[in-house]
């Protein structure tokens, strides 16, 4: 890699799931994720409890701000990252309104772009974002960052291809500013469940045990009769098979219900014993180390899981990224450089 310090703002941090992969230097299912040349200059949420966690994980410091409170017009930055909230385009929100405009946080995003003209930007949401009324929001998005000077790439990702054990769909963009002449952008190849490659990372990679540690966990003997009471038509105890990847974990996970497709254990069929996952058991699920600690209640802690991006991912990404854009004038100069001392490297005259 460059051994230029690739400066990032991080917008939208949540926790810092992204910012943790942006950043790299940790472990997950014996794999080491090595730290990346990235210096995060500035890093924000909305939400005070999930800075309180990212600061406790973090050297650097994340503040509580409004994004429509901050101009970053004085900030030199190689490249913006955000995801921008998502509830206003998820499919499972019956209340969502996704037309207003004051919940399309992603014009605020292009405003940081248009302000601080990075050289990469990185947008990402829920699957709904890219398939809600035809693609509407997607192309008023990307038409947005294209006016702004950006060639805008985009795939919609199941992180469960890239070695995480969890089913989970979101569409990401990556915008190149167009003077850096990237004609194409690879984004990470699969490595899991494809053909050639290894099988899907399975749920029990990261399950110590069925028994809890906690009873709390366990499903009452009053939810269990309520799913035998439930319409034919309703989902009911769908319990997660441990020898695939989980369902999408969500924000509210401290709420699930055995009536719907949240995410849950059978631990005994025959005793009708389900529980809910701990919230370290929902923190790996996301690929996040073991050694990143959550702060606040249970529900705290569910709630910036699910809402974050998964570090593993991330870690990727920045690596294609690094590679083919950071790195690429980089590498074209070392390579000029090992030809002019090559001898016979230039025609005879």
């Amino acid at each position: 890699m460059n051994k230029e310090s690739i400066k990032a703002i991080s917008l939208f941090c949540g926790c810092g799931g992204a910012d943790l992969g942006l950043i790299g230097g940790f472990n997950y299912l014996d794999n080491y994720y090595k730290h990346n040349p990235v210096e995060i200059v500035h890093a924000s949420d909305i939400d005070p409890k999930a800075i309180n966690t990212y600061n406790r994980n973090f050297s650097h410091k994340a503040s509580v701000d409004d994004i429509r409170d901050l101009c970053f017009k004085e900030v030199d930055a190689d490249l913006v990252i955000g995801g921008f909230p998502c509830q206003n385009f998820s499919t499972v929100n019956p209340t969502k309104k996704p037309e207003d405009r004051k919940n399309q946080l992603f014009w605020e995003l292009a405003r940081v772009v248009e302000e601080t003209k990075p050289k990469v930007f990185i947008g990402e949401n829920v699957r709904g974002f890219y398939t809600l009324k035809g693609g509407l929001y997607f192309h008023l998005a990307k038409d947005r960052f294209e006016e702004l000077g950006y060639k805008v790439f985009h795939k919609l990702v199941d992180v469960s291809l890239h070695g995480i054990p969890q089913k989970r769909k979101r569409i990401f963009m990556v915008g190149v500013r167009e003077d850096l002449n990237i004609e194409n952008f690879q984004f990470p190849i699969e490595t899991h469940g494809v053909e050639g490659m290894p099988s899907a990372v399975p749920l029990k990679s990261v399950i110590d045990s069925l028994i809890p540690d906690d009873p709390k966990y366990y499903f009452s003997k009053r939810a269990v009769e309520g799913v035998k009471r439930a319409k034919p038509n309703m989902k009911r105890a769908v319990y997660q098979n441990l020898e695939e990847p989980c369902l999408t974990i969500t924000s509210h996970l401290a709420k699930v219900s055995l009536n719907s497709r949240d995410p849950v254990l059978l631990v005994n069929e025959k005793k009708e014993l389900y529980r809910r996952f701990s919230p370290l058991e929902a923190a790996r699920i996301q690929s996040f180390p073991d050694n990143f600690k959550f702060v606040g209640s249970q529900g705290d802690a569910y709630r910036q899981i699910g809402n974050a991006i998964p570090p593993v991912y991330f870690w990727k990404l920045i690596n294609s990224i690094n590679e083919q854009v950071f790195d690429a004038p980089y590498k074209q100069a070392q390579n000029i450089m090992k030809r002019a001392l090559e001898p016979n490297s230039y025609p005879l005259l």
